[in-house]
């Protein structure tokens, strides 16, 4: 028959042009069809032609793939390219060998569970017709048999979308089909299979999940997967008990049991799928919740087929998006689970279940279960993988955001892969994942000293000032901050960064400057030079005026790197006496932002204790600012004193006329400074001069040191208390 059909049928295919894939490592070749009717006497009588295109996909292909070899192997293999074209196919390899993905977006395309095709078991060799749809309703009401044939007819019709419109009419098909699955699914595995499925057809559009909601096909699933999970629970019980006693008996039962497993498998994905598919709708998807969809999808973790768990991973991480579904997540041992699935061979199973880790990892304390899991070394050898490589950085870098998990990384090989990334990157800033990671990282001292070994170091310098890249500079920062070997590398470089300290660099990248060389306490360094040789001191004192100090961050750098210069006595007598630095610290002393007060109130005590002069003026200004509402009380008081009895003949307005002072103070008259000269304060209480004999009768400021009434003076403040007075911030925005 079909050497008859070839003499009246005439097939030819031309080649035609070769081109690259646009996304994927293939080869598209395009060629045309062209197929001619021919008559009895070999005349043609009907043509057609039709372009195609078949796609050559290349998935050994990499960086050390020789092109010259792969080009001669295409050509042969494939017909449609003709042998002429090898160097345009050479050509083609090479650029595909060289071309750089697109930012890693097309990895991150979302993954879908694979489509449901008809199980083993499922396939019938007759031929459904819509036509015949009353007669395979009426084979519901038979025995189980008849049931499962009657349902798998059924399912050839629902398969086809062009028939969902009809069947939905069909509500007599549609009530027998619920009905069967309410009262038999536990008859029959392939009939609640097969049924499922027909409703899973259903699911598939959105329109229709109003009818699976009247039918309630959704909560029968669910309580369909809960009992085929206590029944797989019973399994794993009797294998183990017969394992124990016959070995013979146990491999007849594992045989048995394989096959009940794959059956098992097959409805708890289409049940699944069917679940996924209405969870669409939030209301739904809470119901499945109160139901606790979240526990029967973790216990589904445990099996080994890889289109399951591809179905169950992607529906938890739908779930995971919100706060409750994740504190349920967290509840069991879900990390545990998943942490058996990193790595694996089946990668979009490897894909979703990095997608639900990163989901997860935003919870502190399921990042510190990752880390105790294991996780943390196997995440580390995923950074080499292209395809993954982006998700498992995010993921990493919420692990190193607790300081406990920081210096475990130190005892995998992450460090020394996150530099060569560093180095290895070709634009002009690095990525932000990336750079964010590692600054994270510098952050534990041991990380920081790997990152220095070898050049390591000269490597990140030199990119941070060539680049201004304020990231890479704050990374850098981080790791000056540590005492040891690695802070003494910095020598070679403190010129380098004093030069960028000056007018016209951007803010952020001359911050992480200054407090690179903030952290760079080494004894061996003479700061007086560097601050002669790039002439800071103007500089540094310009932006602590008013009208420079726009920047809380900039304004407490700076003043920490002097901090750091009064403790050597070159650069402090600079400073003390060859500057007004320490008057702009006294007017930052009493500033808003809590970090700068301190900072102020450290530097100037060491400064007071090396000077008197200033340490003077600092005390002073201290007793003015923590008594100003005393002071100001007392200047207006004294105004009004000399009037205040003048014309007042109420003899009432003088209390001094009735109560007596026992001696202490004399009721008529001023006290003169001499009286007082037997007391003095003692953080504002009066004390007799018998108990201590330190005259204080003068206190420092030109007043008498015993005034009554007077608050807390100079010598009795203590900086670790509170302020009780209100105050005003010295520093404004202009």
């Amino acid at each position: 028959m079909y050497s008859e059909d070839a003499r009246y049928l005439k097939r030819r295919v031309t080649g035609g042009d070769v081109d690259v894939h646009p996304t994927e490592k293939a080869l598209v070749v395009q060629y045309e069809v062209e197929a001619t009717i021919l008559g009895e006497m070999g005349e043609p009588m009907l043509g057609e032609r039709k372009q195609c295109h078949k796609i050559i996909r290349l998935k050994s292909l990499n960086a050390h793939t020789d092109i010259t070899s792969l080009a001669r192997k295409v050509v042969e293999e494939c017909r449609l390219i003709s042998p002429s074209k090898l160097p345009q196919v050479e050509q083609l390899l090479f650029y595909l060998q060289n071309r750089r993905k697109t930012d890693g977006k097309e990895q991150n395309k979302p993954v879908k569970p694979r489509e449901l095709t008809p199980f083993e078991g499922m396939e019938i060799d007759e031929e459904a017709s819509i036509n015949n749809i009353e007669d395979y309703v009426e084979l519901l009401y038979e025995d189980i048999p008849e049931k499962v044939r009657g349902s798998a007819l059924i399912l050839q019709l629902a398969r086809k979308p062009d028939n969902l419109e009809e069947l939905l009419q069909n509500e007599t098909a549609l009530g027998a089909l619920a009905r069967v699955l309410r009262e038999d699914w536990k008859q029959s595995v392939e009939l609640a299979t097969t049924i499922i499925y027909i409703f899973f057809c259903f699911s598939s559009f959105s329109q229709f999940h109003g009818l699976l909601t009247h039918y309630k096909i959704g909560a029968l699933c669910m309580n369909i997967i809960d009992h085929e999970l206590k029944r797989y629970d019973l399994w794993q019980e009797e294998l183990q008990k017969k394992k124990a006693a016959y070995i013979l008996d146990y491999e007849k039962s594992f045989k048995k049991y394989q096959g009940l497993l794959i059956k098992q498998e097959q409805l708890l994905r289409v049940a699944l799928y069917l679940l996924l598919n209405l969870s669409e709708d939030m209301r739904t998807e809470l119901k499945m919740r109160n139901k606790n969809i979240v526990h029967m999808l973790v216990k589904t973790l445990d099996r080994e087929n890889a289109d399951l768990l591809v179905l169950v991973v992607s529906f938890l991480k739908k779930l995971s998006i919100f706060l409750e579904n994740k504190n349920d997540m967290a509840e069991i041992d879900t990390i545990e689970k998943l942490a058996k699935l990193v790595p694996c061979e089946h990668e979009d199973l490897l894909n979703v279940t990095l997608r639900l880790l990163l989901n997860l990892s935003f919870d502190a304390d399921l990042r510190g279960r990752m880390v105790q899991a294991g996780l943390l070394p196997k995440l580390t050898a995923l950074l080499g993988n292209e395809a993954q490589k982006h998700t498992v950085m995010r993921i990493l870098y919420h692990i190193s955001m607790n300081d406990r998990s920081k210096s475990m990384f130190a005892y995998t090989d992450c460090i020394p892969q996150l530099m060569k990334m560093l180095s290895e990157c070709a634009e002009e800033r690095v990525d932000t994942e990336l750079i964010s990671f590692c600054i994270n990282l510098a952050a534990n001292k041991r990380n920081a000293q790997l990152m220095c070994e070898g050049n390591g170091m000269k490597m990140l310098m030199k990119r941070a000032l060539k680049l201004k890249d304020p990231l890479l500079m704050k990374m850098i920062r981080n790791i000056s901050q540590h005492d040891g070997a690695t802070k003494q590398l910095f020598i070679d470089y403190v010129g380098d960064l004093a030069a960028q300290i000056g007018p016209g660099e951007v803010e952020e990248f001359l911050i992480e400057c200054l407090g690179t060389l903030a952290n760079l306490t080494i004894p061996d360094l003479d700061w007086e030079l560097v601050l002669k040789e790039y002439n800071l001191v103007p500089y540094l004192k310009d932006h602590l005026k008013p009208a420079q100090q726009e920047d809380d961050e900039f304004v407490c750098q700076i003043i920490y790197v002097f901090y750091q210069m009064v403790f050597h006595q070159a650069t402090r007598d600079v400073i003390m006496k060859q500057t007004q630095a320490p008057a702009y610290l006294i007017d930052l002393m009493h500033d808003k932002n809590v970090e700068i007060r301190k900072v102020c109130d450290n530097t100037l005590d060491i400064i007071a204790e090396y000077d008197e002069e200033w340490g003077k003026k600092i005390q002073s200004e201290k007793f003015r600012w923590h008594n100003s509402q005393w002071l100001e009380m007392v200047e207006n008081q004294q105004t009004d004193e000399a009037d205040s009895f003048l014309h007042d003949s109420d003899i009432l307005g003088r209390p001094d006329l009735f109560y007596s002072t026992d001696g202490i103070i004399p009721a008529e008259g001023p006290v003169s400074a001499e009286f007082f000269r037997n007391f003095h304060t003692l953080n504002g209480d009066l004390a007799a001069q018998q108990v201590y004999s330190v005259s204080m009768a003068d206190d420092g400021f030109g007043q008498a040191a015993g005034t009554p009434g007077r608050p807390v003076t100079a010598y009795g403040y203590r900086p670790d208390e509170q302020f009780y007075c209100g105050f005003r911030p010295s520093r404004q925005n202009y």
